[in-house]
């Protein structure tokens, strides 16, 4: 009776003294569209549900930012769901951490680091569109633009919308892209023209396409994924593909190095490359970095592929402070005021 009482006693101290283990809060930075946000984190929470992810959402140029602002004293665990050009920008930094997660071999090859030990993945691929609004197009006797040349001819004045560079990825991803479609040189004759036309620059790389869903704008220079979803729920948008091809970058994800949560951070980073995600991520973007995934997204050209420029990251993340130092100057005094 006695050894029996001992060893109540002796299980109830050790329930004591040993508390239940507490939740990792994983802060994560991201530049996913907002409703994007809830169903990623419940995917993941559920399968890990001793990790609750914060999020901190902004455009691709206030988070890019923000990380380098804080490269001594990082707040992020974890970026997933950013422009892989800033990635690299940051990885130039030393800031991201090595990690192969679990199923990189699984990802098109265009959506890995090269780096033996990768310090990001890529998730999918988001690329520039036109959004033209068909029923103040008409109402205005204004045609549909089928190449960029023609966003700069005299009946589109004022009658253009397209993101900021330094603060939007999208914005960035359309100049890069241009620059390397036609040129340094020409590239740069072509945003001076295209400026002329512009009635102003926002923030936010999905404004624009929402812009001309409204009317409030003939043309909206934006990225495929809010195009597409604009138009799939009625409104009176026609997504262009310009044929000159699009200029495109990729979401990614990478792990914070320094992070004192890195078991959570690769188990975040695990489940970022797992065909479950990408089955997510395909949702809102045609293309995801396991093509096997990638279901045929209505209101895209045939061949996605041969849309997409041959783009060469480690330029654009290279040259990027320059090219949006010299955009700023030349064409910033038609953004819109930053909130």
């Amino acid at each position: 009776m006695k050894q029996g009482t001992s060893l109540l006693i002796t299980a109830l101290l050790a329930t004591i003294a040993v508390p239940a283990l507490a939740n990792t809060d994983l802060t994560v930075y991201t530049a996913f569209e907002p409703e994007q946000l809830a169903e990623l984190k419940n995917a993941f929470e559920r399968q890990h549900r001793d990790i609750n992810i914060k999020w901190v959402r902004d455009s691709t140029g206030v988070i890019t930012a923000r990380l380098l602002a804080e490269k001594n004293q990082p707040k992020a665990d974890v970026v997933w769901g950013l422009a892989a050009t800033s990635l690299m920008q940051l990885d130039q930094q030393q800031m991201l951490a090595g990690y192969a997660p679990k199923g990189l071999d699984k990802l098109d090859s265009r959506f890995r680091d090269d780096k033996a030990q990768p310090h990001w993945i890529g998730l999918d691929a988001f690329f520039s569109a036109i959004c033209f609004n068909t029923v103040e197009a008409e109402k205005q006797g204004i045609p549909a633009p089928t190449h960029w040349s023609d966003l700069t001819k005299p009946i589109y004045k004022g009658k253009v919308i397209m993101p900021n560079p330094t603060s939007s990825g999208t914005g960035f991803l359309s100049v890069a892209g241009w620059l390397q479609t036609m040129g340094e040189q020409q590239g740069w004759q072509f945003m001076n023209k295209l400026h002329q036309n512009i009635d102003r620059y926002t923030h936010s790389g999905s404004a624009p396409c929402k812009l001309a869903a409204s009317g409030e704008t003939v043309i909206g220079i934006s990225f495929d994924f809010p195009a597409a979803s604009l138009k799939a729920k009625g409104a009176p948008i026609e997504v262009i593909f310009p044929s000159e091809g699009s200029g495109w970058d990729m979401e990614a994800a990478a792990i914070i190095k320094g992070t004192k949560k890195l078991d959570a951070a690769r188990q975040l980073l695990d489940f970022a490359a797992t065909e479950q995600a990408n089955t997510l991520y395909n949702k809102s973007f045609a293309v995801v970095a396991i093509p096997q995934v990638a279901k045929t997204r209505a209101g895209y050209p045939t061949d996605i592929n041969s849309q997409m420029i041959k783009n060469d990251f480690a330029w654009a993340a290279r040259e990027r402070n320059n090219i949006l130092t010299q955009w700023a100057s030349s064409f910033n005094g038609k953004s819109e005021a930053k909130q």
